[in-house]
């Protein structure tokens, strides 16, 4: 009974665990800042693994800690919610000073071991804990303008990964934190649209309007065309040492013409279907993006 007991206490610990730093965001989020790393290392010869892994377990610390952070901050909110009710905080299962505690450490781990890559990172580190824990979260239940705070913070993983690779913050790392910045914004919104009663049981303002009307579908396909011509920024030779060619240029056009086709159709039939659908498919754009980024860089 005892080790049967050990065995559930240890699983859930790990469950909440998980969940108290959004597990899956957070490996998404250290995904975009290896991608972004790959990109500013000169070849594969030059992979510092350590460094690697530093960025990658400093990574998932810092966005741990933003995770639960918020989730302290928001722990009565999450409580009118259906898809957050459950979290560990407001069902009880952990304390908000456990939950500040856990934070607080994963703050510190990862601030050092960023630090250890280079200053330069651990600063980008801290200041985006601050901007989602400090700003964007209150904003939240105050104004839509929260989501382009929020979009801030949600940019830095792809260049913090350069910024670790290069020391250095320059075109190269401001054109990839421009085109996670622009992706921000239909992702987000498309999640606002199909949790809309959800997050209006909290009062979060989530959609540029306040409505799932035509205005933020046009916002949302306006944004997404912005996100078309950043990603292709790099294909025409005025960012450094970042730089992709004309084959990848044109899988990075017809991966963004596959995502505004769902932008519009979202617009068309303003449903939450379509707004889920466009979620989806602006998670796999993202991520098929930075790979392409990355095979063009290793194989051309």
């Amino acid at each position: 009974m005892n080790s049967s007991s050990n065995t559930i206490s240890i699983k859930s610990i790990y469950t909440d665990f998980k969940a108290i730093t959004k597990a899956g965001l957070a490996i998404s989020v250290v995904f975009s800042s290896i991608a972004g790393f790959m990109l500013g290392i000169p070849d594969f010869q030059s992979l510092d693994w350590m460094v690697l892994l530093k960025l990658a377990i400093g990574g998932y610390c810092m966005v741990g800690a933003s995770n639960a952070y918020n989730q302290v901050i928001e722990k009565d909110l999450d409580a009118l919610m259906d898809r957050t009710k459950n979290r560990p905080v407001p069902a009880g299962r952990m304390s908000p000073n456990a939950a500040l505690v856990i934070a607080s450490i994963l703050t510190v781990i990862g601030l050092v071991l960023l630090y250890t890559i280079n200053p330069k990172t651990a600063m980008f580190g801290a200041i985006s804990i601050f901007l989602y824990t400090s700003i964007y979260t209150p904003l939240k239940t105050m104004t839509s303008l929260s989501v382009f705070v929020g979009a801030f913070p949600g940019a830095i993983p792809f260049m913090l990964g350069w910024v670790a690779a290069t020391g250095d913050f320059g075109i190269e790392a401001g054109t990839l934190f421009l085109i996670q910045f622009f992706w921000q914004f239909p992702h987000f919104w498309a999640i606002g649209w199909f949790l809309f009663e959800d997050y209006e049981k909290a009062g979060f303002f989530m959609l540029p309007t306040g409505k799932k009307d035509k205005g933020t579908a046009l916002q949302i396909i306006l944004y997404t065309v912005w996100l078309i011509i950043a990603s292709l920024l790099p294909a025409l030779g005025y960012t450094g040492q970042l730089f992709i060619s004309p084959v990848a240029a044109v899988f990075v056009f017809l991966l963004g013409l596959w995502m505004l086709y769902y932008s519009v159709r979202l617009y068309k039939l303003r449903s939450a279907k379509a707004a889920r659908t466009l979620m989806l498919v602006s998670v796999s754009y993202i991520t098929l993006l930075q790979l392409i980024y990355i095979f063009d860089k290793f194989l051309r």
